[in-house]
């Protein structure tokens, strides 16, 4: 037998305030037509003052849990991804346990920007199979609009705040294809292109910082490196695009979705978008869409899944998930 981490919960929470488009033709020089032109965003939620990035993923936690019909009780590790923690530290994680009210287990944090929560779901994967931990809650959670130039037209409209979580619980599987739950993971980085997305602030510089992004390159990046690593995780499963359901991309600009899609040989009509709504939450854009796409019907058990994501660093990944 196989031990396999198999979803049993999902949600997700977005702020209250609503940001279309049309609010930044105020203050930059842009319009509904560019924004929607250039990334498919008509919209996106920012955080309210005072609203942490724990604040967000522990409402979506709670979502998953009730979905899940379990407690905090139940859940042996948290894991959260995300840039935007509330502090240097104590983790966003460890906050999110206490505001659970969980006393157990253990919690901490995975950094790997918008590729955060593939790395998140490859460690809480690791966990399970190892037989480390029996359910763990992993969550994604962003605050990004506390990181924009408001001046920057080309980064400022892309981004939104919000969360996503799953609970991954072990159980035994034949160890085929057909199983439920995570059948392959592929991780990546390359530290070269530290430039081409990046934060200018930190602990050596003494201020928060601002989001610098060179659109072009990472675009490029992005549909080469995305459809690569989708490629070699569903390889790693004995698995190909024709196998696949649904991709649920990082939801970072529709035309890289598309062209990831192209490139794997999956029509649209088989990925699950809401960059529309959401805009780039980084690390939460997937659990986001995962959670949308449940909701929705799109998501259905049995259903063969890649989830893929690029962020900064840069970082890439993929993992082949049957639901």
């Amino acid at each position: 037998m196989t031990m396999r981490a198999v979803v049993k919960g999902v949600g997700h929470y977005l702020p209250e305030r609503v940001v279309p488009n049309s609010e930044f033709e105020a203050s930059i020089e842009t319009s509904d037509e560019w924004i929607r032109a250039r990334s498919g965003i008509e919209r996106r939620h920012f955080a309210a003052e005072g609203q942490t990035t724990s604040d967000l993923a522990a409402r979506a936690a709670e979502a998953a849990l009730a979905q899940a019909g379990m407690s905090a009780d139940d859940i042996d590790a948290i894991i959260v991804a995300t840039s935007t923690a509330d502090f240097t530290f104590p983790s966003a994680a460890t906050m999110v346990q206490a505001r659970l009210g969980m006393t157990k287990g253990y919690a901490f944090d995975v950094q790997a920007v918008c590729a955060g929560f593939v790395f998140a779901l490859a460690n809480a994967n690791a966990l399970i199979v190892s037989g480390q931990a029996r359910r763990v809650l992993v969550i994604g959670a962003e605050t990004f609009s506390r990181l924009m130039d408001w001046t920057d037209r080309t980064t400022c409209v892309l981004f939104g705040d919000g969360a996503g979580a799953l609970i991954l619980e072990g159980q035994e599987g034949t160890g085929d294809v057909g199983d439920r739950g995570i059948l392959s993971t592929d991780l990546n980085s390359d530290g070269r292109h530290r430039e081409l997305l990046y934060v200018d602030g930190g602990v050596s510089t003494g201020v928060t910082g601002h989001l610098r992004m060179q659109g072009k390159e990472v675009f490029r990046h992005a549909v080469e490196k995305l459809a690569e690593t989708a490629h070699c995780a569903l390889d790693k499963a004995g698995l190909s695009g024709a196998d696949v359901d649904w991709i649920v991309p990082h939801q970072a600009n529709i035309r890289i979705i598309e062209a990831t899609a192209k490139r794997m040989q999956v029509p649209m009509e088989r990925v699950v978008v809401t960059v529309q709504d959401h805009g780039n939450t980084s690390a939460a854009s997937i659990p986001l869409a995962l959670s949308i796409g449940v909701e929705r019907g799109q998501i259905k058990p049995g259903d063969l899944l890649v989830a893929e994501a690029i962020g900064g660093g840069l970082a890439w990944g993929a993992v082949v998930l049957r639901w």
